[in-house]
C-alpha cells in the first residue's frame, strides 16, 4: 500500500514529525518499506507561463523563451525541453534557487542570456519523468510558489501489509491505527447523503446469494466527463502509485484509496438495465477494459445489464460500457463481494487488479453506500451533474456482522506479562474504532465491520500489545514446570528411523507439502488430491497425495547436477480428500528412493548397480527396529515396474496389514520424468510400521536347538512369502526361525521350477528334541508344501 503522507495527515491531525510517523507505522505492524520525500527544497520555484518560444540562433535543440513569472515580469530563459511552447505553464527555478546539487545563476548559453531554469518533474525531485517540462494545468496561478500549489513538501510512503490487515488498504484504515498510536483522533468523515435531484435510476437484481450480498448504484446525469482532474486529486493519486487517467476513473480510484471500497463507473447510456449480479455461465465471453477477451465459467461472478455480462465482479469492468470524455450520464456502482467468490479469479486470467487485491482479503460490507455518496460529492463539485436516488439491494442475512468479544483483564495481563491500565486499554480499543463496554472482569468489545481479523480474545490482546508498544513489554525468562513427555515403548521413534536410514547411507530430504498437479498426473496419483485455494504458484497448487513424486523429483535434480549415486529418504505427511466435509485426511509416511551403484565407489567391493534387493534391505532394516515381520505380494501400481514391484504387508500373528509399496519405477514414468536408469523406491504408512511389542525379558533356553536343512523344488510362480507362511504354519510351535539360504535354477531343475534351500531352527523350551520329533516336524512341512504349492524334495 502506497500513499501520500499529507493525505494521511488530513485524516489524522498530528504534530508528529515525519521521522516519528514513519517509526510509528513500523512499530504498530505496518512495516514501512520505502519512503520518497517530495519537494522538500522548492523555495524559489514558481509557476510560470511561456509567452513566446523562438529557435536559438546558435543551437538547433535550444529555444529562447520569454517567460511570465508574475511580479518579476518577463524573463528570458534558454530551454532545451522538447515540449516548451507558447502558453505552457511550467515550474521556473529563479536565480539563487537550489535545484538538486545545482544553484541557478544568470548565465549565457551559446551567447544568449538566460535568467533561470524551466524544470522537469525529475529535476525538482517530485517524479521520475524527465521527458520534458512538468506541464501544469491551465488554471495554475502564475507567479505562485510551486510548493504551495502542489501541496508540497510531501512524502510517498509504501508499507508492507500482512494478508489479515485488509482494512489498511485505505488511508482511513491506516488513520485509525496511527491515531491510536499517537493518541490522536480520526477526523469524522463527511457522511451527509447527497439528496436526489431527479428520478433517474436503474433497478438492481442480486442472484449470487451470499457471494454478492450488497450492491449499491446511482445514476448521475448531465455531467462533464471531460473536465480535468483537479491537481490536488491527481497529485495524491500519483504519490500513491496511480497515474491519473480521466476524471471519472480518477474519482473511483481516489475513493478506493481513501475509504478502501473499490468502485466502477459505467456509461449510463450504454446500459439497458436492470443491473444484476449472478454467476457467469459456461463459455460466456466478456471484453475487459484492457481490451482482452476472456471466457468465463461458473466460478466467476458477472455484473450484468439485462442479463448480458458487462463487468467481471470484483476484478475489472467491461470495455463496451466504459466511460469516456464524451460520457454525459454515468452509473456509479459499489458492492460487497465475499472473499471466497473472488480469490484466485484474477490470477486465472493473468490479471492483478487493485480491486481484486482488496476483495480477496475482505472489504468492509458497510462501505458501498458511503463510497457512492463520497464519489457523488466529488463528481458534483468538479464535473456538475444531476444525481438520482441511491439504489441498494442487500441480503442482510448473508452480510458478515461483527460479534461481541469478551476481553478479560486477568487474561490480558497474563498473556502480555504486564498490567496495562484499564483507561489505556479502553482508549486504544476506542481509538481503533471499536465499541467498548466495561464489565466486572474486563470489557465486552465489538470490532468495526472493516476488521475481519478480529474474532477472538487473543486478537484483542494483540491489538492492545502493538498499540501500547512491544518495547513496553518486559523481557523476562519463562518460569514454571515443563511437562516432560515420556517416549512410548510401543512405538519406534521417528528419530530412530531417521538414524537407521542415515546409517544405511541415505540422506534425508524435506520437500514442500504441495506439488504440481501435472506431476501427480504422471504418477497417476491424483485421486483424492486437495487443491489449494490460494497457491504460492501454479507449480505448487495441489497438496501431495504421496511422498515419492516430490522425493523422486529431488533425486532427479541431484542427477542433473552430476551426482551419479543418489540415496534419499523422507518422513512427512500426505493429504487426502476430506471425509464428510471435514478437514483433509493427513497420513504420516516414510519413503526412500535410490539410484546408481549399490555401494559408494571403492576398491574392496566389485561395482554393481543397485537392485530391488538393496532397497528391500533398507526396508527390512527399518522393520527390524520394531521387530516387524514383513510379507510381499505382487503389485499392480501404475507407477511400478511390472514384475519388479510389490505391496508390503505387516504380519502380526494371524493378522496382516498393508503398509505400502516397494519396487522399481515404471520405465514409462522414468521417461516422463526425464530420468535415465532404474530408480528403486518404497513408500509406507509410518504408524503401523513403527509399532513394536513391549520388550519382555525371557530366560535363556536350557535345551539346545536343532537345525535341519531341506532343499525342495517349487513352481517359480509361487512366492517365497507364501512358502514361508506354509512352513511356519506346518512346523507349529517348535519352529524358532526359518532361513532361506540358497536359490538355484539350471541343470537338474525342470523349467518353470526353482530349487530353494532353507534352514529350519527347531526348539522346545521344556525338553531336548529327539530325532523323531524333528523328523515329524520336517515331514509335516514337506507334506504341507506339496499339498498347497506342489513342492517336492529335491533329489
Amino acid at each position: 500500500m502506497k500513499f501520500s503522507e499529507n493525505w494521511l495527515r488530513q485524516h489524522v491531525p498530528t504534530d508528529a514529525p515525519h521521522e516519528r510517523l514513519v517509526e510509528v507505522l513500523t512499530a504498530i505492524g505496518l512495516e514501512v518499506e520505502e519512503v520518497s520525500v517530495l519537494g522538500d527544497a522548492l523555495d524559489g520555484v514558481v509557476v510560470a507561463r511561456i509567452v513566446s518560444a523562438e529557435k536559438h540562433p546558435e543551437a538547433d535543440r535550444l529555444q529562447v523563451c520569454q517567460v511570465d513569472a508574475g511580479q518579476t515580469g518577463l524573463l528570458q530563459i534558454v530551454c532545451g525541453a522538447p515540449n516548451a511552447r507558447p502558453g505552457l505553464l511550467a515550474p521556473l527555478a529563479t536565480i539563487g534557487t537550489q535545484v538538486g546539487a545545482l544553484t541557478i545563476k544568470a548565465a549565457k548559453l551559446r551567447g544568449v542570456a538566460s535568467n533561470g531554469m524551466l524544470c522537469s518533474a525529475k529535476e525538482l525531485g517530485i517524479d521520475a519523468d524527465a521527458s520534458g517540462l512538468l506541464e501544469l494545468p491551465a488554471d495554475a496561478p502564475v507567479g505562485a510558489p510551486l510548493a504551495g500549489y502542489l501541496g508540497l513538501p510531501d512524502a510517498s510512503i509504501e508499507i508492507k501489509l500482512t494478508p489479515n490487515r485488509a482494512d489498511c488498504f485505505s488511508l482511513r484504515g491506516i488513520a485509525f491505527d496511527v491515531a491510536a498510536a499517537l493518541d490522536s483522533r480520526v477526523v469524522d468523515a463527511d457522511a451527509a447523503p447527497v439528496p436526489a435531484a431527479s428520478d433517474a435510476r436503474l433497478a438492481v437484481d442480486l442472484q449470487a446469494g451470499a457471494d454478492a450480498p450488497r450492491y449499491v448504484g446511482r445514476v448521475i446525469e448531465g455531467l462533464d466527463a471531460g473536465v480535468a482532474t483537479p491537481v490536488w486529486m491527481a497529485e495524491r493519486l500519483r504519490r500513491s502509485g496511480i497515474r491519473p487517467v480521466s476524471f471519472l476513473v480518477d474519482v473511483t480510484q481516489y475513493v478506493m484509496l481513501d475509504l478502501g471500497q473499490p468502485m466502477h463507473a459505467f456509461d449510463r447510456d450504454l446500459l439497458n438495465g436492470p443491473v444484476g449480479v449472478r454467476r457467469a455461465r459456461a463459455h460466456e465471453t466478456l471484453t475487459l477494459l484492457d481490451g482482452r477477451d476472456v471466457v468465463l465459467d461458473e466460478d466467476f461472478l458477472a455484473i450484468t445489464d439485462a442479463d448480458r455480462p458487462v463487468a467481471l465482479a470484483g476484478v475489472m469492468g467491461g470495455f463496451d460500457t466504459r466511460v469516456t470524455d464524451a460520457t454525459r450520464n454515468v452509473f456509479l456502482e459499489a458492492a460487497h463481494f465475499a472473499p471466497a467468490a473472488i480469490i484466485g479469479r484474477s490470477r486465472r486470467l493473468g490479471l492483478h487488479t487493485d480491486a481484486a487485491h482488496r476483495f480477496e482479503r475482505g472489504v468492509d460490507p458497510q462501505l458501498p453506500r458511503i463510497a457512492v455518496e463520497a464519489a457523488t460529492r466529488l463528481i458534483l463539485d468538479i464535473a456538475g451533474g444531476i444525481p438520482g436516488p441511491v439504489v441498494e439491494a442487500a441480503l442482510d442475512d448473508a452480510l458478515p456482522t461483527p460479534r461481541a468479544i469478551v476481553l478479560r483483564c486477568a487474561r490480558l495481563a497474563r498473556v502480555l506479562g504486564l498490567v496495562v491500565p484499564d483507561a489505556e486499554v479502553e482508549r486504544i480499543l476506542r481509538a481503533l474504532g471499536m465499541t467498548v463496554v466495561a464489565t466486572a472482569d474486563g470489557w465486552q468489545v465489538v470490532p468495526p465491520s472493516r476488521r475481519f481479523d478480529i474474532a477472538i480474545e487473543e486478537d484483542l490482546i494483540e491489538e492492545v500489545a502493538r498499540i501500547h508498544g512491544y518495547d513496553a513489554i518486559p523481557a523476562t525468562l519463562p518460569a514454571g514446570a515443563s511437562r516432560i513427555a515420556a517416549p512410548s515403548e510401543t512405538r519406534v521413534g521417528e528419530d530412530a528411523l531417521r538414524a537407521q536410514m542415515v546409517a544405511r547411507d541415505c540422506y534425508e530430504a524435506v520437500n514442500f507439502a504441495f506439488v504440481d498437479g501435472g506431476l501427480l498426473q504422471h504418477w497417476q496419483a491424483t485421486d483424492g488430491s486437495v487443491p489449494l485455494a490460494n497457491p504460492l504458484s501454479a507449480e505448487l497448487g495441489v497438496m501431495r497425495t504421496a511422498l515419492l513424486p516430490g522425493l523422486v523429483a529431488a533425486l532427479g535434480r541431484n542427477l542433473a547436477r552430476q551426482q551419479s549415486r543418489v540415496r534419499l529418504f523422507e518422513i512427512g505427511k500426505v493429504f487426502g480428500a476430506a471425509i464428510d466435509g471435514g478437514a483433509p485426511v493427513e497420513t504420516l509416511r516414510i519413503a526412500a528412493a535410490i539410484h546408481g551403484q549399490a555401494h559408494a565407489e571403492q576398491w574392496g567391493v566389485p561395482a554393481r548397480a543397485a537392485d530391488f534387493h538393496d532397497i528391500k534391505g533398507d526396508l527390512e532394516s527399518l522393520a527390524a527396529c520394531g521387530g516387524a515381520r514383513l510379507s510381499y505380494r505382487p503389485s499392480q501400481a501404475a507407477h511400478g515396474h511390472p514384475g519388479r514391484s510389490a505391496e508390503v504387508w505387516r504380519i502380526d500373528g494371524g493378522t496382516e496389514r498393508r503398509l505400502g509399496w516397494i519396487g522399481e519405477l515404471h520405465p514409462r514414468l522414468l521417461r516422463a520424468l526425464d530420468l535415465d536408469g532404474p530408480v528403486l523406491a518404497f513408500e509406507l504408512d509410518l504408524a503401523p510400521l513403527a509399532e513394536r511389542a513391549i520388550a519382555r525379558a525371557q530366560a535363556v533356553p536350557r535345551y539346545p536347538s536343532v537345525r535341519r536343512d531341506i532343499a525342495f523344488v517349487a513352481p517359480e510362480h509361487v512366492s517365497w512369502a507364501a512358502l514361508e507362511a506354509t512352513i511356519r504354519r506346518a512346523a507349529g510351535a517348535l519352529l524358532a526361525d526359518v532361513r532361506l539360504f540358497d536359490r538355484y535354477l539350471g541343470k537338474g531343475v525342470d523349467p518353470g521350477y526353482r530349487s530353494l534351500a532353507t534352514g529350519l531352527i527347531l526348539l522346545d523350551k521344556s525338553r531336548t528334541l529327539t530325532d523323531s520329533d524333528v523328523e515329524v516336524a520336517v515331514a509335516g512341512v514337506m507334506t504341507a508344501l506339496h499339498d498347497e504349492h506342489g513342492a517336492r524334495i529335491r533329489s
